[in-house]
């Protein structure tokens, strides 16, 4: 990977508006990997380096649309220490386990279920329109959900927030908004925690980070402030885009660019 002085004005450029785009769209549905993964891979680095980066990039937009969604009174804190503990020891578990082996296995899998989760959500139109009652208790929820989605953050990635989202809404009866809102505190748990362990693995280009980052910001802030305004609808829409987007993506590497 050259070091960031090496990278022309236009790459730079593209960085930071990967970065815009990938908060914005993260805010709101989740799947901002999908933009800026691709974006840090075409400058050259390689895979791990570029997996580290994305974690610190992806930090920054998490936190600023977990904190806009707490000031709005989306996300009561006091609810959900277990499921940042365990979002925690997954993603901690996760990121350790992709040092060592590659991801290549989970594509299939994780391409059936994006698969099954826009389809259901699809042919679904009043899912997560209104909160309703919880199929399993908040403290079972939080324990499984967050062990293994944390696991998957940690060690693959794309389309977590899509899991998470999803799972809030069928799972614990959330509403979109509140379950989107509820995905970012999580997805900053494992982003910060992955970040950590892939700092102690050297695999961070800490520079090009800190540039996404701050466009990260300013995406997720936008995005966030969207969803409260507009609500359940809105959101709905937006998810379905990100999850078919995520599928395409995944696809696409999987099967025929190879």
């Amino acid at each position: 990977m050259p070091p960031m002085e090496s990278l022309s004005f236009s790459a730079l450029l593209v960085l930071w508006l990967a970065g815009l785009l990938a908060g914005f769209v993260d805010s709101i549905a989740g799947g901002g990997g999908i933009i800026s993964l691709p974006a840090l891979l075409a400058t050259g680095m390689p895979p791990h380096l570029a997996l580290g980066t994305n974690k610190l990039q992806g930090t920054f937009g998490s936190m600023t649309a977990a904190v806009n969604y707490t000031r709005k009174g989306l996300v009561n804190l006091r609810e959900i220490p277990s499921g940042v503990v365990f979002t925690a020891l997954g993603a901690l578990a996760g990121t350790v386990s992709v040092q060592l082996i590659t991801a290549d296995f989970l594509r299939h899998i994780i391409l059936i279920l994006l698969v099954g989760v826009f389809l259901y959500t699809f042919f679904t139109p009043d899912l997560g329109r209104l909160d309703r009652r919880p199929f399993i208790t908040a403290p079972v929820f939080f324990g499984c959900a967050g062990l293994l989605l944390g696991f998957y953050d940690g060690f693959f990635g794309p389309g977590t927030g899509s899991f998470w989202t999803i799972a809030l809404v069928m799972l614990l009866g959330l509403n979109l908004r509140k379950a989107t809102a509820h995905t970012k505190i999580f997805n900053f748990t494992s982003n910060i925690v992955a970040l950590g362990a892939f700092f102690a693995g050297h695999n961070v280009v800490i520079s090009a980070g800190l540039l996404m980052g701050l466009a990260q910001m300013l995406g997720a802030f936008l995005g966030s402030r969207l969803v409260i305004r507009r609500g359940t609808g809105f959101v709905r829409i937006f998810f379905l885009v990100v999850v078919a987007a995520t599928i395409v993506k995944l696809a696409y590497t999987t099967y025929l660019a190879r």
